[in-house]
């Protein structure tokens, strides 16, 4: 028994390792990302935003893609002090005060603002569904967190702040994912429109990612927590 504890402890510091390495990186790509569209004269012409000519005209939809892009850095950098063991035991006051910060820009901010984007997002309806159930499901786990350490379940808080930043770090899988099959196709020779390669084409790729984005994110985290990374939090008491 006890040399099983010590294997699962080793695991769960290594996969923590892995995944603040990850966070860090996400963090840097997110910032990279959204720095050209913060900066005068705030271009609207560049990169993600010249494939929304079509909308980019809507006030509504600009103003939600401004407070998205912005809070979604808030979100991933609370990353680093809330899985971090180290963070939580030194600086329990910071823990608490980050996540309540975390909370409330994912329910009030990037959340909703998430939302309202959803609606009008590449891919046609399919993905416009994926994008929609995702701005939901993120902003019920992530209450579903708050709900639980409110109530005293730390387990169960720890859980469900797993889920709901698999699904902060969906938008980092979704640009990951389409820079990989981008290189794929452009170190292939491969162009589309391509009916062999229909499904890495848009708007069929397009589709799968929006949903594959956070349902593998979910499913990894699912993972995490059977195998015991809660007990690296919070662990068991031994008698």
């Amino acid at each position: 028994m006890q040399e099983k504890y010590k294997t699962n402890q080793i695991l769960n510091i290594i996969l923590v390792s892995i995944f603040t390495v990850g966070i860090l990186l996400s963090v840097g790509q997110m910032l990279s990302l959204a720095f050209p569209y913060l900066v005068p004269p705030f271009p609207t012409d560049i990169d993600f935003l010249e494939s929304k000519q079509w909308v980019v005209e809507k006030w509504h939809w600009l103003a939600a893609f401004y407070i998205h892009i912005s809070s979604a850095i808030i979100t991933l950098a609370a990353g680093l002090t809330q899985f971090s063991k180290a963070f939580m035991k030194r600086f329990p006051v910071w823990h608490r005060k980050i996540g309540k910060l975390y909370v409330f820009v994912v329910l009030f901010v990037a959340g909703p603002s998430g939302f309202v984007m959803a609606f009008y997002g590449n891919g046609g309806l399919l993905a416009q569904y994926a994008f929609i159930a995702q701005a939901i499901a993120w902003w019920w786990l992530t209450y579903m967190a708050y709900h639980r350490i409110i109530k005293g379940d730390l387990k169960g808080h720890c859980k469900f702040m797993i889920r709901s930043y698999a699904m902060t770090l969906s938008a980092i899988s979704l640009r990951a994912a389409t820079y990989i099959v981008s290189l794929w196709k452009f170190n292939n020779g491969i162009t589309c429109p391509n009916i062999t390669y229909s499904l890495i084409c848009y708007p069929d790729f397009y589709i799968l990612i929006a949903w594959l984005s956070w349902v593998v994110n979910l499913l990894i985290a699912e993972f995490l927590i059977l195998i015991g990374i809660v007990n690296y939090y919070l662990p068991a008491k031994r008698v």
